[in-house]
Protein backbone atom coordinates (compact mmCIF):
# COMPACT_ATOMS: atom_id res chain seq x y z
CA UNK A 1 0.00 0.00 0.00
CA UNK A 2 1.64 3.08 -0.97
CA UNK A 3 0.41 7.08 0.42
CA UNK A 4 -0.95 9.72 -1.92
CA UNK A 5 -2.21 13.12 -1.98
CA UNK A 6 -5.44 14.29 -3.76
CA UNK A 7 -5.60 17.52 -5.61
CA UNK A 8 -7.55 18.74 -2.46
CA UNK A 9 -4.64 17.73 0.06
CA UNK A 10 -6.65 14.38 1.57
CA UNK A 11 -4.63 11.93 1.91
CA UNK A 12 -5.19 8.02 0.90
CA UNK A 13 -3.66 5.10 0.61
CA UNK A 14 -3.66 2.88 -2.23
CA UNK A 15 -3.42 -1.10 -2.88
CA UNK A 16 -0.18 -0.73 -5.14
CA UNK A 17 -1.63 -4.24 -6.87
CA UNK A 18 -4.61 -2.65 -8.39
CA UNK A 19 -2.76 -0.11 -10.31
CA UNK A 20 -3.09 -0.33 -13.77
CA UNK A 21 -1.08 2.55 -15.15
CA UNK A 22 -0.67 6.13 -14.10
CA UNK A 23 -1.35 8.91 -16.57
CA UNK A 24 0.17 12.78 -16.53
CA UNK A 25 -2.53 14.76 -18.52
CA UNK A 26 -1.08 17.43 -16.76
CA UNK A 27 -2.66 16.66 -13.65
CA UNK A 28 -1.80 12.92 -12.39
CA UNK A 29 -4.39 10.35 -12.73
CA UNK A 30 -3.99 6.89 -11.12
CA UNK A 31 -6.15 4.27 -13.00
CA UNK A 32 -6.84 1.08 -10.76
CA UNK A 33 -7.60 -2.71 -12.44
CA UNK A 34 -11.04 -1.54 -10.80
CA UNK A 35 -11.74 1.07 -13.30
CA UNK A 36 -11.72 3.75 -10.44
CA UNK A 37 -9.70 6.60 -11.08
CA UNK A 38 -7.79 9.15 -8.78
CA UNK A 39 -5.85 12.24 -9.22
CA UNK A 40 -3.46 12.86 -6.93
CA UNK A 41 -0.56 15.30 -6.46
CA UNK A 42 2.85 13.17 -6.64
CA UNK A 43 4.35 12.83 -10.43
CA UNK A 44 4.22 9.63 -11.93
CA UNK A 45 7.76 8.93 -11.12
CA UNK A 46 7.12 9.41 -7.62
CA UNK A 47 4.42 6.79 -7.44
CA UNK A 48 6.48 4.27 -9.37
CA UNK A 49 9.22 5.23 -6.52
CA UNK A 50 7.02 4.32 -3.67
CA UNK A 51 5.66 1.40 -5.51
CA UNK A 52 9.08 -0.22 -5.69
CA UNK A 53 9.95 0.72 -2.24
CA UNK A 54 7.17 -0.75 -1.15
CA UNK A 55 7.47 -3.76 -2.70
CA UNK A 56 11.23 -4.06 -1.80
CA UNK A 57 10.15 -4.01 1.69
CA UNK A 58 7.70 -6.77 0.87
CA UNK A 59 9.87 -8.88 -0.55
CA UNK A 60 12.65 -8.60 2.32
CA UNK A 61 10.32 -9.62 4.92
CA UNK A 62 9.17 -12.82 2.76
CA UNK A 63 13.20 -13.59 2.31
CA UNK A 64 14.05 -13.11 6.35
CA UNK A 65 10.75 -15.19 7.31
CA UNK A 66 11.94 -18.23 4.66
CA UNK A 67 15.42 -17.78 6.29
CA UNK A 68 14.22 -18.04 9.81
CA UNK A 69 12.21 -21.77 8.88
Amino acid sequence: MIKLTRLNNTVLVVNSELIEFVEETPDTVVTLTTGHKVVVKEPAEEIIKRVVAFKRVIHQELGQNRAEE
